[in-house]
């Protein structure tokens, strides 16, 4: 019980310093080296943060990193360097509402908009005629499912985007949803939940009836997708994926947990085509 309340008003802390608006900390010296090695991109009115790096000589392909929630394109920092000796091109980018993109409020936060800024950002790099491979986590992969389901009836504004894999599919993120209630930001950012019940057939239809190879690499001590039911459920609803488990004691953010574990799983996926 006393681990219970220690964990409570741990996560209690910063949602009340959100709510009473009381400044962020100082940023450390990792994530400002993050944000001066990046730029800045226009979507409507808003500023998009990305990075993108040159990697690999005589490699042409390019890979698109989609973060999740609560998160930001940081989430992708312990395997940036070994993706650049694998890729061409290592492109990152901040959803808008998240990490150093802009955070404007009221907003109407949508899955449908991030999915549209992702096409803005290939768009705005000139590689809107190339391949491109999506590795996305959390709610990442909710946008990286509304990309593939555009590409799939023809209504992506990028018609020749082709998204080879892989993904990070995670299930529906349910926690958290009452106790960020109260604050305006954070709610409207969380209907993401919301949208996801209700594209739910759009979204794992995307999945379903791709041709496209996907690839699951599954932390087993994960909360939010308990083992083993999920990977049970995930078998059945998509019996061609690929699956690389980690190691047991690795949970919801394998690429910060076990990066070269994650990273040998990854490219021994992608070098198998």
């Amino acid at each position: 019980m006393k681990e219970l309340w220690v964990q409570v008003g741990l996560l209690s802390v910063p949602l009340l310093a959100v709510y009473l608006h009381i400044p962020p900390p100082k940023l450390s010296p990792a994530l400002l080296s993050w944000r001066s090695s990046g730029g800045y991109f226009t979507y409507k009115d808003q500023n998009i943060f990305y990075r993108d790096s040159t990697g690999a000589v005589g490699s042409s392909d390019i890979v698109v990193l989609l973060h999740g929630f609560p998160t930001s394109s940081y989430d992708w920092c312990k395997i940036w360097e070994g993706l650049t000796q694998r890729f061409h091109r290592v492109i990152a980018l901040d959803f808008v509402g998240f990490g150093f993109s802009d955070k404007p409020r009221p907003h109407r936060y949508s899955i449908f908009e991030q999915a549209s800024i992702v096409e803005g950002l290939v768009r705005h790099l000139g590689l809107h005629h190339q391949r491109i491979n999506l590795l996305s986590h959390d709610y990442g992969d909710t946008v990286a499912q509304e990309l593939l389901h555009r590409i799939q009836t023809l209504s992506s504004h990028l018609p020749k985007l082709q998204v080879v894999s892989p993904f990070l599919i995670k299930s529906h993120f349910q926690a958290g949803h009452n106790l960020l209630h109260n604050n305006r930001f954070l709610f409207s950012i969380l209907q993401y939940i919301n949208q996801r019940k209700k594209h739910r057939d759009r979204w794992v239809g995307a999945l379903t009836s791709t041709s496209v190879p996907l690839h699951l690499i599954y932390g087993p001590l994960d909360p939010v997708n308990p083992h083993p039911e999920f990977l049970q459920l995930y078998k059945k609803v998509l019996p061609t994926s690929t699956v690389s488990v980690l190691d047991d004691h690795i949970s919801h953010y394998p690429q910060l947990e076990d990066p070269t574990g994650f990273l040998n799983a990854y490219l021994n996926f992608i070098n198998s085509f």
